[in-house]
């Protein structure tokens, strides 16, 4: 029996030594791959490549930007309502349009509680005289007109003037045009 432990153990080295050769190699093999790797992945990080020239058609007439449209053209800080109290169809829309081509903000533009006011009225709303002064010169109406100019203050409204427009719209010769030209 002792002669065979002894065999055995020269069997199991033999084997295990094999095993070794085996792994051994997959580690070389494994190995030789990876620095294939490294090398490959090194040479595209310091690759320069071909440079390439990008040309862009040029655009004889190009749009105007924001900035250039503001800067000639600025919008005051008014904010005003538009109410229709004539009943003429479109005509708060129409009058929006004329009032931010005066370079004011139109923040409203709808149909007045009825449709009898037989002059245009202009009323302003709160403090800031200058928004009075703006849309009283766009209309060509004296500031000092006390059956057109209203001061019915009302901050909950969230605008400067209310302009409600009345059966005399057609008596403002700017706004007038405005129309004709529309």
């Amino acid at each position: 029996m002792l002669r065979k432990n002894l065999i055995r153990p020269k069997q199991n080295k033999k084997k295990l030594q094999k095993q070794n050769m085996i792994l051994n190699g997959a580690i070389g093999i494994v190995g030789v791959f990876l620095m294939g790797f490294f090398v490959s992945f090194s040479k595209n990080l310091s690759h320069d490549g071909v440079p390439v020239e990008v040309t862009f058609p040029e655009i004889k007439n190009q749009p105007k930007l924001a900035v250039d449209v503001y800067k000639k053209n600025p919008i005051q800080n008014i904010k005003i309502e538009v109410l229709n109290g004539c009943g003429e169809k479109g005509l708060a829309a129409v009058a929006s349009k004329f009032f931010r081509m005066n370079k004011i903000d139109v923040v409203r533009a709808d149909n007045a509680e009825h449709h009898d006011y037989l002059n245009t009225i202009i009323i302003q709303r709160n403090e800031n005289i200058k928004s009075l002064d703006m849309v009283t010169k766009s209309f060509g109406i004296s500031s000092t007109d006390k059956e057109r100019i209203k001061i019915i203050p009302d901050e909950t409204l969230g605008v400067d003037v209310t302009v409600i427009l009345g059966k005399d719209y057609q008596l403002f010769p700017e706004f007038n045009d405005f129309i004709s030209t529309k």
